[in-house]
This record gives structure tokens, C-alpha cells and sequence, in this order.
């Protein structure tokens, strides 16, 4: 019995565990940085909610409908203008223009971007000028570029019908012929865009670590094999964004589009004819709606592809 009294009288409250205290989910300093969080982030996601996704899934609405631009009725079509759009010649035609557009910008915005960083990362006198020379054609506005290469072009009196004059030659048709027109805009575009190329790729190859270049260097590596064993991989992580964002900003091209080409004589890329279809002599509001949202559609799918599949060769240091 003194044995069992003893065992329970050793067992004092303050050895008993103590009962857990939850920490109340949203304490003082918590609540205060949620505040906080949201008195800045507010203002920002209703201006893109305003600004972005209302017009997006307006315009979503806007391509079921049956609509002419400035009329007060639209009748509920359905999937017709889809339809109308992709059984037309029109398809075809604008589908093939936006993607040879696409392709030839970015990979001659990239290709040469890159061989001008290269040189602009040389260290020698005059460098700095020359970098601003490179990267201001990408601030100038789209319509004043647009309205000094239409003289150059002029088969007329332009400056480059001048030039081939001189020797002989006899300026092409830029404005009348459909593929020399797309010709004459992508060259545009690219001169235009090659200074965003060639600053990042510079950053990037500013980047690189020295000690690494060096140690291939004195192993007997070449510049051109430094460059393409060594420069190139590491600047994956720049060649992805890039990559990305030009792309999205090529689909997109419209001002220079727009100025050279009024028509659209050969260079009716998919935001451009979406334009046509509802601001020029159409003025199928809805229609055009349809052609925005197969746009819109293949940025989507073009970016998630690439953040999920490209982006795994993507090098990070």
C-alpha cells in the first residue's frame, strides 16, 4: 500500500505535459502585413482586372456575336466566325504570313543581336557611343520609323532608289509586290528591334565569370570555341528570355505594319487583320473578335510550351 501511495504522490501537476497553445492564424504583426500586402497590391490587380481581363473575356464575348462596328444590335452566332475564319482563304493566307513574320524577326533579332553584343563587349574606345547608337532605334516611335523607311524605300524618289540609280540598278516595287513588302516590313522591324537583342545579350555576356574564360583561354580554347563551349550555354537563361519576349512582341508588330503597308498588301498578320476586319472597310466587329482570340489563344500555347518544356535546357548558374 506505502508503495502505491508513493508512486502517486510523485506524480506532481508540474510534471504532467502541458496542454499545446495554438497560435492564433492571424496574430497582430500577421494581420498588420496583410493589411499592408493588400494596401499595395489593390491598387495594381483592379487596374489589371480593368484593364486586362475585362477587355479579354469582353472581347471573348464580342466573337460569338454577329456584330457591325458602331450598331446598337448584334445577334448571338455562336461558333460561326470561328468557323467563317478558319474555312476561308483568309486562314491560310494571314496564319502563314504572322508565322514566316514571327520566325524571321526573332531568329535575325537574336542571330545578330548576339554578333553585335559581341563586338559592343569588346573593350575599346568609342564603345559606349556606339552602344546608345544601337539601342536607340528601339525607343524611337514606331510610326516616325515607319514614316522615314517608307522614303527610304520609295521606288521613286527614296533614298535607296537613289543609291541603286547610281549604279545602274532600278529600285523593286517595294510597296507594290506582296512579298517585298513583307520584305521591306521585316527588315524595318528587325533594324528596329535589334538594339533590345544585343543590350540584354550584352548583360549577359558582362555576366559571365572570368576566372572561367581565362582557365579555357590558357588550356588553348579559341575565341570561337570559348564562345560556343563556354559564352553560349551560359547564356541560356538570357537566350529564354529573350526568346519569349520577342516572340510575344512580334505577334503583336502593328504600328510599322500599319504605316508601311495601310492595305496590308501581303503583310496581314493575325493582329492586323484582326484590325482590318473591324476598323477598315468590313467593319465586322464581332469577326474580328474571333481573329483576336486565335491569337491570343496561340500566345498562350506558345509561352506555356516554352516555360515547360524549353526552359528545361535552360542552364542557370
Amino acid at each position: 500500500m506505502s508503495d502505491l501511495t508513493l508512486e502517486r504522490s510523485s506524480q506532481s501537476p508540474s510534471a504532467q505535459p502541458k496542454p499545446e497553445h495554438r497560435r492564433p492564424r492571424f496574430a497582430g504583426r500577421t494581420r498588420r502585413d496583410f493589411w499592408v500586402f493588400l494596401a499595395f497590391a489593390l491598387p495594381n490587380l483592379v487596374l489589371i482586372g480593368v484593364f486586362t481581363y475585362r477587355p479579354l473575356f469582353t472581347n471573348l464575348q464580342y466573337s460569338f456575336l454577329d456584330w457591325t462596328l458602331g450598331s446598337k444590335t448584334a445577334r448571338n452566332i455562336g461558333l460561326d466566325n470561328y468557323v467563317t475564319f478558319f474555312t476561308s482563304d483568309d486562314a491560310p493566307r494571314v496564319l502563314g504570313t504572322t508565322g514566316l513574320f514571327t520566325v524571321l524577326t526573332v531568329g535575325l533579332s537574336m542571330v545578330l543581336g548576339i554578333l553585335v553584343a559581341l563586338a559592343l563587349n569588346a573593350k575599346v574606345r568609342g564603345t559606349t557611343f556606339a552602344r546608345s547608337a544601337v539601342f536607340a532605334p528601339y525607343v524611337l516611335s514606331g510610326v516616325g520609323v515607319g514614316l522615314v523607311w517608307m522614303f527610304i524605300f520609295d521606288p521613286g524618289y527614296g533614298a535607296l532608289s537613289w543609291v541603286l540609280r547610281s549604279f545602274g540598278a532600278k529600285s523593286p516595287e517595294w510597296f507594290n509586290n506582296p512579298q517585298l513588302a513583307l520584305t521591306m516590313v521585316i527588315i524595318v522591324y528587325v533594324w528596329k528591334n535589334l538594339g533590345y537583342c544585343a543590350v540584354v545579350y550584352l548583360a549577359g555576356l558582362q555576366s559571365l565569370p572570368n576566372d572561367v574564360m581565362e582557365a579555357a583561354s590558357l588550356d588553348g580554347a579559341g575565341p570561337v570555341r570559348r564562345f560556343l563551349s563556354i559564352s553560349l550555354p551560359l547564356l541560356s537563361p538570357t537566350t529564354f528570355f529573350l526568346l519569349i519576349t520577342t516572340i510575344i512582341s512580334s505577334l503583336q508588330a502593328f504600328d510599322l505594319i500599319r504605316i508601311m503597308t495601310p492595305l496590308g498588301n501581303g503583310t496581314s498578320t493575325l493582329i492586323y487583320e484582326a484590325y482590318l476586319q473591324a476598323f477598315g472597310a468590313y467593319n465586322r466587329a464581332g469577326y474580328s473578335a474571333s481573329i483576336s482570340v486565335v491569337l491570343f489563344v496561340i500566345l498562350l500555347v506558345i509561352t506555356v510550351v516554352q516555360i515547360r518544356f524549353v526552359e528545361k535546357k535552360v542552364h542557370y548558374a
